[in-house]
């Protein structure tokens, strides 16, 4: 199974999880020490059920109130494409899980997200993208949606899209232009030190610094996002 792979792989200190579905959760011994895991494997369509599985091991975790730093695993396909889930309000509940990851972060847990597999659209900004940081596996597939999809909505013909998406990240799918965008800290290609303890560490050390987001400045810095602070800045001065 390569989720157990990569795990073991990233976790070699020690490991214990357990797999509900698409579901996970456990915990792992790090460099930094315990952490918690929890998350989505197998390309899971996120529903209803996933994402309040989600949200009730978070506000578990946080119930604790010992600041343990939690790894937000991401592989899924998105949102489950679902009427009944729809029609249950999957945005509302996307919404609460969404909140209740800002929760654990303002509570002062450290936290970040590893991007094993897919990472799309809602199913990845409910909660992977809410995390203080975000880390991809080099091979790993990351999109808001894609350029046929884009172009239904839009109207902007697929072509030109194409066109605009080798000049610009925000038009293209892919790890490397949501490394530029500023979504994604860095690029995994190396699993064999300890990466993730590592980052707990520098979490620890600096964790209130993490509740300002400084993605738009690293967009700039990365030339991802071309006119966002100017923007950002007339809209507060206007």
């Amino acid at each position: 199974m390569e989720t157990e792979v990569i795990l073991n792989q990233l976790f070699p200190q020690g490991l214990d999880y357990d797999i509900q579905g698409h579901f996970i959760k456990g915990s792992a011994q790090t460099s930094a020490g315990k952490v918690r895991i929890v998350g989505t494997v197998n390309s899971a369509p996120i529903n209803q059920e996933i994402a309040l599985q989600i949200a009730t091991e978070v506000l578990d975790i946080i119930a604790q109130n010992d600041q343990s730093p939690v790894v937000f695993i991401v592989d899924t396909q998105g949102q489950a494409l679902s009427r009944s889930d729809e029609l249950l309000c999957l945005n509302r509940t996307f919404a609460h899980l969404a909140s209740c990851v800002d929760l654990l972060r303002r509570q002062g847990h450290p936290n970040l997200a590893i991007i094993f597999g897919e990472a799309v659209s809602g199913g990845f900004l409910s909660y992977g993208l809410m995390a203080n940081q975000v880390f991809a596996l080099q091979d790993s597939q990351v999109k808001v949606m894609d350029l046929n999809a884009m172009s239904r909505v839009t109207k902007i013909p697929v072509e030109r899209l194409k066109e605009l998406s080798q000049s610009s990240a925000i038009f293209a799918p892919g790890v490397q232009n949501f490394y530029k965008m500023g979504a994604i800290a860095e690029i995994w290609d190396d699993l064999n030190t300890d990466l993730i303890g590592q980052a707990i560490q520098k979490q620890t050390f600096q964790i209130n610094t993490y509740l300002d987001d400084e993605r738009r400045e690293l967009a700039q810095q990365r030339q991802g996002r071309h006119l966002c602070n100017d923007i950002v800045q007339a809209v507060l001065s206007a």
